[in-house]
């Protein structure tokens, strides 16, 4: 399957290079040359190739020529970025193979996503970003003094497309195989001298690529709607207002998971159905779910933000960014995959949260600077509701059979408040016409408030952890509590008591970036930088049977030390930047599991620090425009990843580990992005093209250490908690019209239907993994007006 793919690779490229041998009579259009970027990395405009970071950027028109919908598209243009589908809905990115997979709603994540500088804390509210771009910016490694904590592993910016000073608008349509069919456009212009707007919107509808292999049953269906509203008002030369009102409604289909296979630690006697359960067949359609609980969505977003810029003089600009930001929940999860009412979640909650960011941006000879303060408040409330909606289901792990308790029946619900204060500065000297230095510094001071348990539903929960607590108790000499109906069960193990979890996390830090560059010549740039970023502490959102459980891990630090260039040679016709880096990584956060006092339980999951560990990479992008219409980008990326001296805890299957030497999770040691397009001119007015795209990623594990050690061998010859290698192959050709006003696109993603996966997990008695999409082709159109 490997050398199948690339062959296909090899095809599409051959096609793309030799395309222009066999046209190069005739009259090609567009500049010869790699065209400029402009990026706002570090808060400024500038442009890509002066900046002295590693940031990988693409235009509005490059994303929908390659087909980038979502966030999770950005493998295909963005070396060393990685997403993972997660079992409970909540995304996770990784950047150079820094990432912190927590499926919870109030999860901060470590790759932070931006929209025109404003902030989306947490990765949930990410999913309707791509809506009518100018261009995406990401920026690799930590990013501390400028976009504050929870940007070590980098930072994604969303650029928007602004409001324009004539009229324009824009329409686009597709459908694919599957049924899915997608619209949308946008309305730009002026409505008075000093007032411009943009309207932007898109929906997504229908698709169902998944399949049942053990019924006629479909799953997959998009019912998906973004929009966006702009206003640019500049009532005087000094003063530029935006505004900026954008959202989502997600009625979709959820995605289940394959089986891969079945484990019982405890007694296989339990199982019932599930010990005869048939594997998924190998490849991307097929899995399997409930019926009644279909994986499903119903969630909100909306934002407000209010950007003000007022020039104080010619070279100092007052800069206030105003945010408001509102999520809603309701989510069922299958994602045991089975069609059995095995394990099953409803999740609702609630994410509401405040920015300010107050910054002074000035120039003083060869010195700029920047100078502010941001102050954040989230609040967040996240309930999940497990096991089968009434009571007369069975559910097949009902009972424990050691304990008497039935653990698949149970809510779990957490309230964090979190508030965040920082100041920072940030300069940029020039030293001479060669020689620049760069520093930045940031104090971050951060509070979170937490209150949660796992709860009683009315099932006898309640009843199984109040026997289980009071027989303890008499053997300690202790009187007997009562436990009432629909309360928290959650055992603290000081008092031998049950109850709601309360508890309060105050850190702060210092990050810190340094960095020189020398430009020996035009178009050519070497730099050196070091770097510290923090990720705040956090609390868990889980089943906590002991109050231990919900204990924080502390923050984590990354200290990254990088040389790099960017080159530009043969007068524009090619662009390269490449960069080393080596990150010493303190306190990773990750899940892993303890052990309660008293014993009862067994490893318990929950949130831990790993005390060492560090990553060491290289990275390259080469993009080629050597003659007019042709253009050709190349992407690679080569990590190590590791844990440092000794790491003892517990892996999937209750088995303790020492992970010393361990890789990171989700971090391939090679990723390669690849992607060419040949436009010529057919006539005056109407001109065609062909591309391509190659990704590859290789093999990875979703788990710490060894992912074949499991107590299963049908689960070792699935490939257990790994992550397979894997190419992907798409195909883009289509005509344009009227000097490029209009397009149809014809394509094919996945070419070779390769069958690949971004996820493997355990849930209670499964291991499961979550598909890649299969091939899909389709059509889609625009205009431009």
């Amino acid at each position: 399957m490997k050398i199948a793919a690339c062959r296909q690779a090899a095809s599409v490229f051959a096609l793309a290079v030799a395309a222009p041998v066999y046209a190069q009579n005739a009259p090609h259009n567009g500049d010869i040359g790699v065209q400029e970027i402009i990026v706002t990395a570090q808060k400024r405009e500038e442009s890509l190739n002066t900046v002295p970071l590693s940031v990988s950027a693409a235009s509005g028109t490059k994303l929908a020529e390659q087909g980038v919908t979502n966030v999770s598209d950005l493998v295909k243009v963005v070396p060393g970025f990685n997403f993972t589908e997660s079992a409970f809905a909540t995304p996770v990115y990784t950047l150079r193979g820094i990432g912190f997979y927590d499926t919870s709603l109030a999860a901060k994540p470590t790759v932070s996503i931006y929209q025109d500088q404003v902030a989306a804390p947490f990765s949930i509210m990410t999913r309707g970003a791509t809506l009518d771009l100018e261009r995406v910016e990401v920026l690799k490694g930590p990013q501390g003094t400028l976009f504050g904590s929870n940007a070590t592993g980098g930072a994604i910016n969303y650029i928007a497309a602004k409001p324009t000073s004539t009229f324009k608008a824009g329409l686009d349509a597709g459908v694919n195989n599957f049924g899915e069919v997608s619209g949308g456009g946008f309305l730009s212009g002026p409505i008075t001298d000093t007032l411009k707007a943009r309207v932007a919107v898109r929906t997504e509808q229908g698709g169902a690529w998944q399949r049942s292999y053990t019924r006629n049953d479909k799953l997959g269906d998009r019912n998906f709607t973004s929009g966006r509203i702009l206003l640019d008002f500049t009532p005087s030369e000094r003063l530029h207002i935006q505004f900026n009102a954008n959202g989502f409604i997600d009625k979709s289909d959820g995605q289940a998971a394959q089986l891969i296979g079945v484990v019982a630690l405890s007694n296989p006697a339990r199982l019932g159905p599930l010990a005869t359960y048939p594997t998924a067949p190998r490849n991307n359609r097929s899995a399997d779910w409930t019926p009644e609980q279909r994986p499903r969505h119903d969630d909100w977003f909306y934002q407000l933000s209010l950007r003000g810029d007022y020039k104080l003089n010619d070279s100092l600009t007052l800069t206030s960014i105003t945010s408001w930001s509102d999520y809603h929940n309701d989510s069922d999860i299958d994602p045991d995959g089975t069609s059995l009412r095995d394990y099953f979640y409803n999740t609702t909650g609630k994410i509401t949260a405040i920015s300010q960011e107050l910054r002074l941006a000035g120039k003083v000879d060869t010195l700029s600077y920047i100078l502010g303060g941001n102050f954040s408040s989230e609040k967040t409330y996240q309930q999940d509701d497990a096991g089968p909606y009434d009571q007369s289901t069975p559910a097949y792990n009902f009972v424990d059979a050691g304990l008497g308790i039935p653990f698949s029946v149970y809510s779990q619900y957490a309230r964090q408040k979190y508030v965040n204060k920082a100041v920072f500065a940030n300069i940029d000297y020039d030293l001479g016409d060669k020689f620049s230095f760069h520093g930045g510094v940031r104090y971050t001071d951060t509070n979170i408030d937490f209150a949660g348990c796992t709860a009683d539903r009315g099932y006898a929960l309640g009843l199984g952890i109040q026997n289980l607590v009071n027989a303890i108790r008499g053997g300690a000499g202790l009187s007997p509590i009562t436990i009432a109906p629909n309360s928290c069960v959650t055992i603290f193990a000081s008092s031998l008591t049950v109850g709601e979890v309360r508890n309060t996390l105050n850190e702060d830090n210092v990050s810190w970036r340094a960095g020189v560059d020398f430009k020996p010549g035009k178009g050519k740039l070497f730099y050196a930088s070091v770097s510290r970023g923090y990720k705040s502490g956090s609390f868990p959102m889980l089943s906590a049977s002991d109050s231990h459980q919900f204990n924080p891990v502390t923050q984590e630090s990354i200290t990254a030390y990088e040389l790099g260039t960017k080159l530009t040679l043969f007068n524009r016709l090619a662009q390269v930047n490449a960069a080393v880096f080596y990150y010493d990584y303190a306190d990773k956060q990750l899940k892993g599991r303890v052990i309660a006092n008293p014993n009862v339980f067994g490893p318990l999951e929950a949130l831990v620090n790993v005390p060492r560990s560090q990553v060491k990479g290289a990275e390259i992008q080469v993009d080629l425009a050597p003659m007019r219409g042709l253009k050709f980008s190349l992407g690679a990326t080569y990590l190590e990843t590791k844990i440092k001296d000794h790491f003892v805890n517990y892996d999937s299957y209750g088995n303790q580990v020492d992970f010393d030497g361990s890789p990171f999770p989700y971090t391939p040691k090679v990723q390669i992005v690849a992607d060419g397009q040949y436009d010529w001119l057919l006539n005056a007015r109407t001109g065609a093209f062909l591309g391509g795209n190659v990704t590859y990623q290789s093999s990875t594990q979703a788990v710490l250490g060894d992912p074949l050690r499991t107590p299963s061998a049908q689960l070792s010859a699935n490939g257990g908690l790994s992550i397979g290698a894997y190419t992907l192959v798409d195909l883009r050709a289509g005509l344009t019209f009227a000097d490029k006003r209009y397009r149809l696109t014809a394509f094919v993603r996945n070419l070779g239907n390769t069958y690949y996966w971004t996820n493997a997990t355990r849930i209670t008695d499964t291991t499961v993994r979550f598909a890649g999409r299969p091939q899909t082709f389709g059509l889609s159109i625009s205009a431009r007006y």
